[in-house]
């Protein structure tokens, strides 16, 4: 079955840390980009980080860089969102992508609050 399956959500405090996990099946991960986009509340998506096939190269949008880091084991199919220093304003359903945004996790909440 294709599909991607995100885990690790859940509530932290204010300068926490959270690592959430995308697990992919059924497609050869290692050939695909994967991106991890962020949705809070009443709000739209945002893109928040991509990692190239191996993982080599990563980006991340303005408002987490230096504080989230993004990897991969592509011997495992599965991608890494390593969040450190939370903020209130990360609280959101993330979600993992296939490069092409072709597939979509179901997403896992990130409550940060005190």
């Amino acid at each position: 079955q294709v599909q991607l399956v995100e885990s690790g959500g859940g509530l932290v405090q204010p300068g926490g840390s959270l690592r959430l996990s995308c697990a992919a099946s059924g497609f050869p991960f290692s050939s695909y980009w994967m991106y991890w986009v962020r949705q809070a509340s009443g709000k739209g998506l945002e893109w928040v980080a991509a990692s190239n096939h191996g993982g080599e190269k990563t980006y991340f949008a303005d408002s987490v860089k230096g504080r989230f880091t993004v990897s991969r084991d592509n011997g495992k199919n599965t991608a890494y969102l390593q969040m450190n220093d939370l903020k209130s304003e990360d609280t959101a359903v993330y979600f993992c992508a296939r490069a092409g945004y072709t597939l979509w996790g179901q997403g896992t909440q990130v409550t940060v609050s005190s």
